[in-house]
């Protein structure tokens, strides 16, 4: 552990893989190393556009992505692993920043300080332990992700998992990930359909800080 950084947050990656070498079908669309998140900014620790997960959480992923793929599936991930100075950067973002050029894509109804207020965006992220993972279901016969009623990152009741007033079809689409991810011994949360933590996450108190590359992980 690197001295400077609290006693609960650490630089060893020795637990974490490269989800793509355990899921090789994976898309990965790693939005906080572009642009197109709610901030607008690559964010602080995301190197490469690459997704990283504790050894636990990629190999029940795995279980998971074959249960999708026989449903005619494959999974898109959006965030696994988040180092936490990235969420140092989101909370900076919430406190001092005044931009706010992506609100009208991503939390048109609701102000800053609201994100903060109501759980959207927290001091400390369980992607920083490593086993947490937002993805949706990207349906191989048409080529496209499935309809959830919300986009990824979208603030707001209406990306609650049990929001209603949604289309039928949307709703049954959010209970298919649900479910395929519950099978597989993940959990889900109740303001967010894409987010998922493997329920045995190998290090319930310890928040990672080392960047987002393959280089990370790659001995």
């Amino acid at each position: 552990m690197n001295s400077g950084i609290s006693k609960d947050m650490t630089m060893n990656s020795s637990g974490f893989v490269l989800l793509s070498d355990y899921v090789p079908g994976i898309i990965q669309e790693i939005r906080y190393f572009s642009t197109f998140n709610f901030i607008g900014d690559r964010i602080d620790g995301y190197e490469e556009p690459v997704a990283l997960l504790t050894v636990e959480a990629a190999r029940a992923l795995k279980e998971a992505s074959s249960q999708a793929a026989v449903m005619g599936y494959r999974f898109k991930v959006y965030d696994a692993y988040r180092p936490s100075r990235a969420v140092r950067n989101f909370m900076l973002w919430g406190l001092e920043d005044l931009d706010q050029r992506m609100k009208p894509f991503f939390y048109p109804d609701l102000e800053k300080g609201e994100l903060f207020e109501k759980g959207y965006i927290a001091k400390k992220s369980g992607h920083s332990r490593g086993s947490t993972i937002d993805l949706t279901l990207f349906d191989m016969a048409s080529g496209k992700d499935l309809d959830m009623g919300s986009p990824f990152d979208f603030f707001g009741v209406k990306s609650h998992p049990d929001f209603r007033e949604v289309t039928p079809e949307q709703f049954r689409n959010r209970m298919q990930l649900r479910s395929i991810m519950v099978n597989n011994g993940f959990e889900p949360i109740d303001c967010e359909w894409w987010h998922f933590t493997l329920k045995d996450e190998p290090y319930p108190d310890t928040y990672f800080d080392f960047p987002v590359a393959q280089s990370s992980v790659k001995k």
